[in-house]
């Protein structure tokens, strides 16, 4: 199997977009993670990528603050049943909007799931594209977002709160 990608600098670092023949992947923060994901030999850099450059098109729209929703082809075919319910939760929570783990876990039915949301938001493949970032603590604070990414997190709610009041 051969992977294709796009990197490319944003608001929050460089980003690296993963597809498979014709549908989007993964999306990484880092190279490392990405080769170790798969290794580097089955890697190859395609900026000419149909999938690829609309996918970077759509995440540098949302970090402009003109996108809120992505259209993009992508394929999840890793992660249990479980993971699998909750990155389709996240995609219902709306742009400018948080929620709690716990409220998350209500939703799917297994209110006492809370620390398995966190386990699974922290293994979505597409963070930003899947909302992972939406989930807080039911404090209100802000807790793990991809692993240590905390100010990431802060940067897209921010961006996401400055483009809802500023309409």
């Amino acid at each position: 199997m051969s992977y294709e990608y796009i990197s490319f600098q944003t608001m929050v670092g460089n980003l690296f977009l993963v597809a498979e023949k014709n549908t989007v992947r993964r999306l990484f923060f880092c190279k490392k993670q990405m080769f170790d994901w798969v290794g580097r030999e089955q890697m190859s850099e395609n900026p000419n990528h149909p999938i690829l450059s609309l996918g970077k098109k759509q995440l540098e729209e949302y970090m402009d603050g003109k996108r809120r929703e992505f259209q993009l082809p992508f394929t999840i075919n890793e992660g249990t049943s479980f993971q699998g319910t909750v990155w389709r939760s996240l995609m219902n929570i709306p742009y400018g909007e948080t929620v709690s783990y716990q409220q998350i876990a209500q939703s799917i039915g297994n209110e006492k799931a809370v620390r398995a949301v966190g386990q699974a938001n922290r293994k979505n493949p597409l963070p930003i594209i899947i909302p992972c970032h939406r989930v807080i603590g039911k404090d209100g604070s802000l807790t793990g977002y991809a692993g240590n990414r905390l100010e990431i997190k802060k940067r897209l709610l921010l961006l996401e709160k400055r483009v809802v009041k500023n309409n």
